[in-house]
């Protein structure tokens, strides 16, 4: 018999993340933080392999990042617009964890589905922060793709990349409502 939980399917059909440069502090202290972890490592992990780990970034984490950009950025002749973007992604945040995607060698499942599970992480730790009441937003950038930038700024191991940056914090305003995909354009039903 089906039980439905209503209440997640409203949330889950109205979500709508915070823009990260909208967000402020209160943020989420370490035990609601952790809360938050605990939910998203509960995403589908082919073969029990937990592909992916988290990195909390404190406010002065983040400030550190926020300077790599700029030099990282000046270094390797990143357009100075993207520069100042990715910079403000780090420098005007208070709290994000970086999700990175850490594949396990294994016969039984592939390198990629390892890699969605880690964008899966990604989104349930969103949405979790979300149904929490917090603001949060999933945000990557040039940097995030950098390998001397993600192996200088956040320790990374050659074979690990990162799957996102989910910023968390007190929303200042809710942004409106945006447009949402067309379903008819974008399903197909096979019933044969």
């Amino acid at each position: 018999m089906l039980t439905p939980n209503q209440a997640a399917l409203d949330f889950l059909l109205t979500r709508r993340s915070r823009p990260a440069k909208t967000l402020t502090t209160p943020v989420p202290d370490r035990a609601t933080l952790t809360t938050l972890l605990t939910a998203a490592a509960r995403t589908p992990d082919h073969g029990k392999l937990e592909p992916w780990r988290f990195i909390v970034l404190a406010k002065p984490a983040l400030n550190r990042l926020a300077g790599l950009v700029e030099t990282r950025g000046a270094a390797i002749g990143i357009d100075p617009d993207k520069v100042d973007k990715n910079h403000a992604q780090f420098a005007n945040s208070n709290l994000a964890v970086a999700v990175v995607a850490s594949p396990v060698l294994s016969e039984k499942v592939p390198e990629i589905e390892q890699i969605y599970s880690a964008g899966a992480v990604c989104l349930a730790l969103v949405n979790a922060g979300l149904a929490a009441g917090w603001g949060a937003n999933w945000l990557s950038g040039w940097a995030s793709h950098d390998r001397d930038f993600i192996r200088d700024g956040l320790g990374l191991a050659p074979h690990e990349t990162v799957a996102g940056f989910v910023h968390f914090g007190t929303e200042t305003n809710t942004p409106p409502e945006r447009p949402r995909p067309d379903l008819t354009a974008i399903t197909t039903w096979l019933e044969t």
